[in-house]
């Protein structure tokens, strides 16, 4: 009896980060890091505001022509790939320094997109359906940067990064791309993949240091500290303005000459303004 060969099981493509292994890195560059990249931070900014108009705009076109418009894709696939080179040299994973252009080959973070078709419903309610992915790369990299001024003496001593530190530092810069990526409508693949993937997982053999990302037991470890620091800091944070809050209503002076014109209750209030009387 005639069978129908198995229908081929497509696989999500993803965007792709790719990556060094950790080397050796100047201690001159890494003590003087964030002070090296504040015109990159400025020409970042700038792009960022273009990337939001550029955006906007191209969540309009993606509901009527269920892909972006050719310029937003254009230009969201060429910003991306530059703000993930300024913050992987921000972040220590590379001590090469990223270029101020679009285009950069030859430099060794690479980051791969497709844009192509897009879900209709899922480009609407996209802000909606991005938030479980913002929380956890809110998380990741809130933690990351609260012990970021370790990682910062470690690397300046050793003159390297560690790979663990590697690894769990590359997860979060690979989960942020694909959440940025998602966000701006270049791929319609949900970000996922935090921890890495299996070895042996490209079928054509490892392309990078970083694809297949395949974190070891340390490397998972140190991922697992990063997101309970980025809720111990969100937490803290909370209660902190919480407690801001509270002492800014009790210091608040309007709450000292508020007080009724006819007799109430307030008149009788012990300390209030007619509470003696």
């Amino acid at each position: 009896m005639w069978q129908a060969p198995p229908a081929p099981v497509s696989r999500e493509w993803l965007p792709v980060l790719d990556m060094p292994a950790p080397g050796p890195q100047n201690r001159w560059t890494v003590l003087l890091r964030a002070l090296l990249l504040i015109p990159q931070f400025v020409v970042v900014w700038a792009l960022t505001v273009v990337a939001f108009l550029v955006t906007v705009i191209g969540w309009f076109g993606a509901l009527v022509l269920g892909r972006l418009p050719g310029f937003a894709a254009d230009y969201l696939a060429a910003f991306v790939p530059y703000d993930t080179r300024v913050t992987a040299y921000l972040m220590l994973t590379v001590d090469r320094y990223p270029p101020f252009r679009f285009r950069a080959p030859d430099h060794p973070v690479q980051v791969g997109l497709r844009p192509g078709a897009l879900n209709r419903l899922a480009v609407l309610f996209r802000i909606i359906l991005v938030i479980p992915a913002s929380i956890v790369q809110g998380l990741a990299s809130a933690g990351w940067w609260a012990v970021s001024f370790v990682s910062w003496l470690v690397v300046l001593v050793l003159g390297r990064m560690p790979q663990p530190l590697y690894e769990a530092t590359a997860a979060i810069l690979r989960y942020r791309m694909r959440y940025t990526a998602y966000l701006v409508m270049l791929t319609s693949a949900y970000p996922k993949r935090l921890f890495g993937e299996e070895p042996g997982s490209e079928p054509d053999g490892p392309v990078s240091a970083t694809r297949p990302l395949v974190l070891s037991g340390a490397g998972r470890g140190l991922l697992v500290v990063f997101l309970l620091l980025g809720l111990v800091s969100w937490a803290t944070s909370s209660v902190t303005a919480s407690v801001d809050s509270d002492d800014d209503d009790s210091t608040n002076p309007t709450r000292h000459v508020i007080a009724p014109l006819v007799p109430g209750p307030a008149d009788r209030v012990p300390g209030g303004p007619l509470g003696r009387w």
